[in-house]
């Protein structure tokens, strides 16, 4: 199996722009629901702000639902002056006169109880630009207070379908893949891991039959049940337009094959999963890493932006094939989706962590409902440490605060298992579930070695006191690609710490990030220069050097010598 689970930090310049939170969902593009179809009584608020110059504004409603569920809306209200509204996003504008109706877009038409949506839109006016004062959602007015309760209508959308379990990987055997269990044992002493369970990713279409003999899905869970597993982690990971900041993991789908991604990729994979020959499998589906949390951090006026990313926030397909694939997922009983939440060296800022979680809730609302997701990953693919013991975000250094470190610069969070643990309140906080679970990838964040500090650093200057302490070796967090110095970290292990369901092999250790110089081929995978030992970094690093591996193949295939270097590296130690 290859795959391209190539992953940067795009988080390691501060934002500023906290203010354009309400903004990260994608402007859909698609053609409404004809008839918003109000599917219960409504209760809702109304936050309208404008930011107005001369003779034109924008403005943002974030209208929150109070009452029940909503399979369709429609928002409306009366301007009190000339204001015509010229363009809009995240919805569909009409206006007649000083009457202005936005409904919803296909993707966000399900509107939960106590969830929140942000249409907005650019206008003229002349004279003077006064807020309007009173609102309707689907008929009723938003006063700020609940509407009355429909009784046919479930008033917990985040409850799971029967038959779920709290945790997925409690109490049973997770799968082998043999493919990369195979590699692992060619290897000198390799056998040492090679019973580990890793994630099987799905990157493409003909990967669901089994590209160039590979393993097909169906033949993967044909091997789980001969092993006796109760367990599969799969990556679903064919995006249209797939990871918009980097090149080394680049997909076959353009921008706009939301279509194909649907049918041709999704549809297939739900429809092998739901086979009754697999019911009795868990499947742990990893849903499309990077794709939202890209949506945060890499369009618009940001330093880290990319036009690709740009173009994916305006044309919806990111948000919109998510929630197809939870939605499609998820309606399957024994399929457990989690969500990519990147790692603390990426959402860990405050203006990252909140939008990030917020656009999450959105999305698998968007789905039908926060049901679809059973939890949430971190560390994907990255090599984030999982404890750092040395110091903690509450140490200071002669008056300073550790985070006015360099490496750590400002963020909240040392390590990722902080950063998961605090990202699970807030999603909770969202409005998922309280019992949600998180995993952590672990298969590359081990730090051992000789370079491996044993104590704090020396009090000097925090910088002094951060760098000498921190097991993270990497030139920079900001540092993804075949990261040199790396170590096999802790084995895959079941509920390990509190709000965790999991430490995972999700990366299978010994495939490559991306090609360390440009490589001609047929999987649609680009040349990275983060992947290039010689690259001097880019905004997103701060301008360090990559820290990246010589002799790199292309992302998915196998790099032996990294394989042995994680080894040599483990920590805990291979016996």
């Amino acid at each position: 199996m290859r795959h391209p689970p190539a992953r940067r930090s795009p988080g390691t310049v501060r934002r500023a722009a906290a203010a354009a939170a309400a903004a990260v969902l994608a402007a859909s593009g698609a053609v409404a629901l004809a008839q918003a179809q109000a599917s219960a009584a409504a209760g809702c608020k109304v936050d309208y702000t404008a930011n107005s110059w001369n003779t034109g504004f924008t403005a943002t409603v974030t209208l929150t639902n109070l009452g029940d569920a909503v399979s369709g809306w429609a928002l409306e209200w009366d301007f009190a002056g000339d204001q015509h509204v010229t363009q809009g996003w995240n919805g569909t504008f009409s206006q007649s006169g000083k009457h202005v109706t936005v409904r919803n877009a296909d993707w966000n038409a399900s509107l939960g109880s106590g969830a929140t949506v942000s249409p907005g839109f650019q206008a003229t006016y002349s004279g003077t630009n006064e807020a309007p004062t009173a609102f309707k959602l689907n008929g009723t007015a938003c006063t700020g207070a609940p509407g009355p309760t429909d009784p046919t209508t479930p008033t917990d959308p985040t409850n799971p379908p029967p038959g779920r379990v709290d945790n997925p990987y409690a109490g049973v055997k997770a799968y082998v893949n043999p493919e990369w269990s195979a590699h692992a044992a060619a290897e000198p002493g390799g056998s040492r891991i090679a019973n580990q369970p890793t994630g099987v990713w799905l990157d493409r279409i003909a990967a669901i039959a089994g590209a160039n003999g590979s393993m097909g899905l169906r033949a993967h869970l044909d091997a789980a049940l001969a092993q006796g597993a109760g367990v599969v982690q799969l990556v679903v990971y064919d995006l249209p337009g797939r990871d918009c900041s980097a090149l080394a993991s680049n997909g076959e789908l353009g921008p706009t094959d939301l279509p194909r991604y649907k049918s041709e990729f999704i549809d297939p994979i739900a429809a092998i999963l739901g086979d009754a020959k697999y019911k009795d499998l868990r499947i742990v589906t990893v849903v499309e890493i990077d794709s939202l949390p890209n949506l945060v951090t890499n369009t618009g006026s940001k330093p880290t932006a990319t036009p690709a990313c740009d173009t994916m926030k305006a044309n919806g397909n990111y948000v919109n094939g998510v929630a197809y694939a939870l939605g499609k997922l998820g309606a399957l009983p024994n399929v457990y989706n989690y969500l990519d939440v990147g790692h603390h060296g990426w959402l860990g800022w405050d203006d990252n962590f909140g939008p990030s979680a917020d656009l999450l809730a959105q999305t698998a609302q968007a789905s039908g409902s926060k049901a679809n997701v059973a939890g949430f990953i971190t560390n994907t693919a990255n090599y984030g440490a999982l404890k750092e013991p040395y110091f903690t975000i509450d140490d200071t250094v002669n008056g300073t605060s550790v985070r006015q470190s360099k490496w750590i610069d400002w963020n909240r969070y040392t390590d990722e298992l902080s950063y998961a643990q605090a990202f699970r309140n807030r999603l909770v906080q969202a409005g998922f579930d309280s019992g949600i679970g998180m995993l952590i990838d672990t298969s590359r964040n081990g730090w051992g070695g000789a370079a491996r500090p044993s104590g704090p650093g020396p009090k000097t200057t925090v910088d002094a006191y951060v760098d000498g302490g921190r097991l993270d070796r990497r030139i920079h967090l900001g540092n993804w690609c075949n990261q040199s110095g790396a170590g096999l970290g802790e084995r895959p292990k079941t509920a390990p710490e509190s709000g965790i369901d999991a430490y995972v092999w999700i990366k299978p250790p010994g495939e490559s990030d991306g090609a360390s110089s440009e490589i001609p081929n047929d999987e649609g995978k680009g040349f990275d220069r983060m992947c290039d030992p010689t690259y001097t970094g880019n905004p997103r690093n701060n301008n360090n050097m990559s820290g990246a591996l010589a002799g790199a193949p292309l992302s998915g295939h196998w790099f032996s010598a990294q394989f042995q270097e994680l080894m040599r590296n483990a920590y805990p130690a291979l016996p």
